[in-house]
């Protein structure tokens, strides 16, 4: 699960930096994607592996959809509806969340490590 957190907040910040490159973009539209809580909702188990070519792969599993951000209620007079302000708090927000993910990822590693004799 914290892999696909990891993933999840890579997808994110990747859309988020597409929003903030593209403030100036007239008729633009904040972008975000779907919340990790209803990511894991549509996640049923683990991952499967495909043994045959004709099996069926999701695609982007565990990143989410990207959706168009309906938080978004100023509007440029170019019809642009990007708030710097409110992207800038996102990459924030996302930022200290892979850190805590990353850092309780390399902890459970450790302990892992640990109870397996190695260092």
């Amino acid at each position: 699960m914290a892999e696909q957190r990891l993933r999840w907040l890579d997808r994110r910040q990747s859309v988020l930096a597409q929003n903030i490159a593209n403030a100036d973009t007239p008729h633009y539209r904040a972008r975000d994607v779907t919340p990790f809580a209803e990511v894991l909702a549509g996640t049923a188990g683990p991952a499967l592996a495909a043994t045959q070519a004709g099996h069926i792969q999701p695609s982007g599993a565990g990143q989410g959809r990207v959706v168009s951000d309906r938080r978004a209620t100023e509007e440029a007079p170019d019809g642009n509806a990007v708030s710097l302000e409110d992207q800038a708090l996102k990459v924030a927000e996302t930022d200290t969340a892979h850190q805590l993910a990353t850092g309780l990822r390399n902890s459970w590693m450790g302990m892992f490590r640990t109870a397996l004799g190695q260092r």
